[in-house]
Order: C-alpha cells, then structure tokens, then sequence
C-alpha cells in the first residue's frame, strides 16, 4: 500500500469541504490538520489527486504527497502514537 499526504485549499471565502471530506473518510484516510489527511491506498498519486479532483471546484488547490516515512511535526489534531503509526512503513 502506498502512503500519502493529501492536502487542499478551497479557492473562495466562505466554500464548504464536506464533499471532498466525505469522499476521504470513505477511503478511510485520518485526518491530522485541518486541511491535511493522511491515506493508504493502493492507487498512484496521479489517479489519487486525479480521483480526489471531482470532489473540489477548478479553482481549488490539490495536494497529494507520498509518505516516506520519515516526519516531523508538532501539535496535530490526532495523537503522536496515531499519526506514527500512520506513517509507518
């Protein structure tokens, strides 16, 4: 399973994530910023983003990242242990 960081910013003041925050709890990604989640899928990047791009109007931001492993961080919205473990090889 591939490991990445998918990240996203809504273009417009006031727009709404609930489409694109449903599609990523379906998938079963954590999220660990407000704007950040951390997913295991057995897609690319490239058909992830190309997948999580109907879920966002054209004028939003898409961001997906593989994980390496390696990270550092402080104060995420999920425990140390949790995100760790969402890391891991």
């Amino acid at each position: 399973m591939n490991k990445y960081l998918v990240s996203y910013d809504l273009d417009k003041p006031g727009q709404d994530y609930p489409r694109i925050i449903t599609e990523l709890e379906r998938l079963g990604a954590r999220k660990v910023l407000y704007s950040e989640w951390i997913l295991r899928t057995t897609q690319t990047a490239m058909q992830l983003c190309t997948h999580l791009s109907s879920f966002v109007d054209g004028n939003d931001k898409l961001l997906v990242v593989a994980i390496t492993g390696e990270a550092a961080w402080t104060s995420l919205m999920v425990t140390d242990n949790s995100f760790k473990q969402s890391i891991a090889a």
